[in-house]
Order: C-alpha cells, then sequence, then structure tokens
C-alpha cells in the first residue's frame, strides 16, 4: 500500500479540463486531498504552485497562486505532493523580506529551516488562553490612553482611501513595546495588494529608524496574482506563532489591507460560481476572517504573545460594509480613523468617540500604567463627548447663544484635537507623557465638572488655574 500511495504522489497528470479565472479543474486523479499543495509545469516549461480548493470523487479543482495566465488544457502538467503548503522557519528570518509565498525577496539567502510548519497553523484551545491583561506601548496617545492595546488582542484599524493608515501603521510597528517585559518585542508586516509605493515606504520606515531588525515583512503587491493574497496572511502568521511560541518572543502582528484579502476571497468564489453573500461576497467569509484573526492571542504557561493590528480600507468610508462589520464581530473593539480630522491636519486622525478597545480595563491602572489611567480616559471621553455635541449645536444656533459651560466644552474639544489627539508621525509619547497632557487639558474645566475621576486623584494631579490656549504644543 505505501508503494501504490508513493507511485500515486509521483504521477503527473495532463487531464486538466477546465482553467477559469484562477481556477484550474483536473480530472482522473486519485487520493487528493483538500489544501494538498499542487506543483504545476507550463507548456513553456516554467513552474508554478496551486492549492487543492476541493476535492471530489476523481476531480480536482486548483487554484493557482501565479495566476493561470498561460496554461492550458492540453500541455500544462499537474503534480500532487500528498502534504499540505508548509513554510520554512528559524530565528534567522528577523530583518528579512519574503513575498506572499514566502520567498525570500531582499537578496537574502533561502532560509535554513528548525522547522517546516503548516501555514493553517493550530487552533488555540480555549481553556489554554491566558487572558490578554499587560499594557503594550504604542507611543501614540489616542491608543495608549483613550482606546489602550493589550498584549494577546485583537484591535482593527479602520480607515479610508487616502487617509494615513500606512502612516499609522508603521509608526506603531517602530515605537511598540510591552513596558516592564523582558521578553523580547518582534513585529511582522504583512501586505496584501499593496502598491510599490506603499511597500517602499514600510521598508524605508522601517530601515531608517534601526527597526528592521526585529521585523519579519511579508509583502503581495497590487501587481501580484489575487490569489496569493489568500496565502500571505498564513504565511504571516504561521511566523508569528514560531517567534511567540518556540523562542518565547512578544509578536505585534499587522495586517494590511484585510479589505484587499476579501476582494481576493469574493473572486474566488465567483471563480467557483458560489452564490453570493452581501455585496457578492461568500457566505463563509465571517469563518474565514476568524481562521485569521483568532490566531491571535496568550498560552497558558508560555510567556510569548501574538497581538494582531488588522488594517482594513472601508469603501465609501461606510462601516456598514461586510468587510468592516464582519470585523468588529470577531476582533475586540477598533480604531476608526475620521476623514474630517484628517482634513483639519490632525495625525493621526484617529475619532476616539467610535473607537473602542474591549480590553483596556484588563490593561491598565496601577502596576501595568497608572493608577489615575481609567478616570483620565473616561472624564476626557466625556468632556471631549460633550464638546463634539456642542459643536453639531453652534451650527444651529450660533455661539452667541452658548452657555458658559458649552463654551467651556466647545474649547476643550478644539484643543483635546490639537493638542492629544494631535502629535508627530516620529513622536513616542510615553504613557505617563499622555496621562500628564490628560490632566493638563481637564485641568481647564472646573474640578467639579470630573465627576468620572477618584477625588484622590484630582488632588494629586490637578493643574489649578491651567490656562490652555489652541495651537500650544
Amino acid at each position: 500500500m505505501k508503494e501504490k500511495a508513493k507511485d500515486i504522489k509521483a504521477r503527473e497528470y495532463r487531464s486538466v479540463t477546465q482553467v477559469a479565472g484562477p481556477l484550474m479543474i483536473v480530472e482522473g486523479v486519485e487520493e487528493v486531498a483538500y489544501a494538498e499543495l499542487v506543483y504545476i509545469r507550463t507548456p513553456e516549461g516554467g513552474n508554478r504552485m496551486g492549492q487543492v480548493l476541493e476535492s471530489q470523487e476523481n476531480v480536482a479543482v486548483v487554484q493557482v497562486f501565479e495566476g493561470t495566465r498561460g496554461l492550458d488544457t492540453e500541455q500544462t502538467r499537474v503534480r500532487f505532493s500528498g502534504d499540505i503548503m508548509r513554510i520554512s522557519l528559524s530565528k534567522e528570518i528577523l530583518g528579512r523580506s519574503f513575498d506572499g509565498l514566502g520567498r525570500p525577496i531582499d537578496g537574502g539567502p533561502e532560509i535554513i529551516p528548525e522547522a517546516r510548519l503548516p501555514i493553517t497553523g493550530a487552533a488555540i484551545n480555549p481553556t489554554a488562553r491566558a487572558y490578554p491583561n499587560e499594557f503594550i506601548q504604542t507611543g501614540v496617545s489616542t491608543i495608549d490612553g483613550m482606546n489602550t492595546l493589550v498584549r494577546g488582542q485583537k484591535l482593527p484599524i479602520f480607515s479610508g482611501s487616502g487617509l494615513p493608515h500606512n502612516e499609522l501603521a508603521a509608526q506603531i510597528a517602530r515605537q511598540a513595546k510591552v513596558l516592564g517585559s523582558e521578553e523580547p518585542f518582534s513585529v511582522i508586516f504583512a501586505g496584501m495588494g499593496i502598491t510599490h509605493e506603499e511597500a517602499n515606504f514600510f521598508m524605508n520606515s522601517f530601515e531608517s529608524t534601526g527597526a528592521l531588525e526585529r521585523i519579519v515583512s511579508f509583502i503581495n503587491l497590487a501587481d501580484d496574482p489575487a490569489i496569493e493574497r489568500i496565502i500571505t496572511p498564513r504565511m504571516a502568521l504561521t511566523a508569528a506563532e514560531f517567534l511567540a511560541f518556540d523562542y518565547n518572543t512578544h509578536v505585534l502582528v499587522i495586517l494590511t489591507d484585510m479589505t484587499n484579502y476579501c476582494e481576493a476571497l469574493r473572486e474566488i468564489s465567483s471563480a467557483r460560481e458560489e452564490v453570493p453573500g452581501r455585496r457578492g461576497y461568500p457566505g463563509y467569509m465571517y469563518t474565514d476572517l476568524a481562521s485569521n484573526y483568532e490566531r491571535a492571542g496568550r498560552i497558558r504557561g508560555k510567556k510569548g504573545s501574538i497581538t494582531q493590528m488588522p488594517i482594513l480600507s472601508m469603501p465609501d468610508d461606510d462601516i456598514t460594509h461586510p468587510v468592516p462589520d464582519l470585523t468588529g464581530y470577531i476582533t475586540e473593539g477598533q480604531f476608526v480613523l475620521s476623514r474630517e480630522l484628517h482634513r483639519k491636519g490632525v495625525y493621526p486622525p484617529v475619532d476616539v468617540l467610535p473607537s473602542l478597545s474591549r480590553l483596556m480595563n484588563e490593561g491598565i491602572g496601577e502596576g501595568r500604567t497608572r493608577a489615575d489611567h481609567l478616570g483620565v480616559s473616561d472624564q476626557c471621553y466625556s468632556a471631549y463627548a460633550e464638546g463634539r455635541d456642542v459643536r453639531s449645536l453652534v451650527a444651529v444656533v450660533g455661539e452667541e447663544a452658548l452657555s458658559e459651560r458649552d463654551r467651556l466644552n466647545l474649547r476643550f474639544a478644539d484643543i483635546f484635537e490639537e493638542r492629544f489627539v494631535n502629535q508627530g508621525a516620529d513622536e513616542n509619547r510615553t504613557i505617563e507623557q499622555t496621562l500628564d497632557l490628560g490632566w493638563e487639558l481637564l485641568s481647564m474645566l472646573p474640578a467639579g465638572e470630573l465627576k468620572r475621576i477618584d477625588e484622590k486623584y484630582i488632588k494629586q494631579y490637578y493643574k489649578k488655574g491651567s490656562q490652555v490656549k489652541a495651537g500650544e504644543q
């Protein structure tokens, strides 16, 4: 039986009966399994790779990673490997760049593997998960102060076309660290369908700041085959699992752009003539996204962890679009970038009102950030929300009709955006600087208005008579 199995896997098939989009149908096959790796010989003698997408009796549907251009039904030859897709990994991947299929693109040598791991990964047993409760400092006040990122969390950035989500992602990748931890910190960056300009921006940004040596990049460019985008995040997450759980590393995984990933899913679904779901996306998109997002987390007894920051651009800035909508169900909150703030010249244009980190309370407070953190965050949120409401009211009744309290909240909202939200693309604020800045702004308000902060912290940090002016830095 073993000899027979070996013979079958050594067999080349010339029974390609159909080529459609990124898919190829091979008939007359034996013992072919779902997700099996496929080697394809083109009519010109070139080599491509694919993966079994569907296996039925004597028929296999293969998705071709490099695209099906040039393939025909007469001379194309196919061999099934008998194994699923794997990636070669070692500690030497740090500082290296790979394409969407895990092949080096930085001119460096092939990785000599310590392990060859399946890119599907292994689901973390829920009972083995450790609860995320350790603060990650990104150096960005709207994140650290208002929507804190916690080690092991998955927290996406909801953006729009033309907004600076790439700049924010690069800044987080350069600056992020776990305070008070001795374990190494690494960043895995996966770009899906990004332009050459965007890829060069990320690489130059990492290299110029010396952060490249702790970053691993997987780049699928916009002119690369769309089908490759399905593999890229799985390559990145498998590398993250290796560093986190074999080398006790804190790993931050940045995935951009998940909308491009979902477009690739839709293309495959359309080629398979599946019944479409919302806006043409496949009905299984929720499950597929979850298979990527749920690979974040911590495991009891392991020092390492995987934290995810997926980035997705919302078509027409529509937060109800299927991609952000389903992502929001799976992840623990979101950062929402605001076009209005971007037009004002505010960077990063994070709108703190619709943004949310559901695990924030677990990662802040005494021993993690500072004892007054939650109160400062809640009070800033409350005062800013009131100021935004007053701003809308001014458009109707004019500023002359406002009460003194309304004018104060309106001024707070303006200065909060100019001083707290706005910061330099290379400005790395500590959590103490962020909280001190919060107190400086809150001290504009009467102490009696600070109802969301414990009295003892008001006595300790409130700066009586503070006269913060718009435009001050």
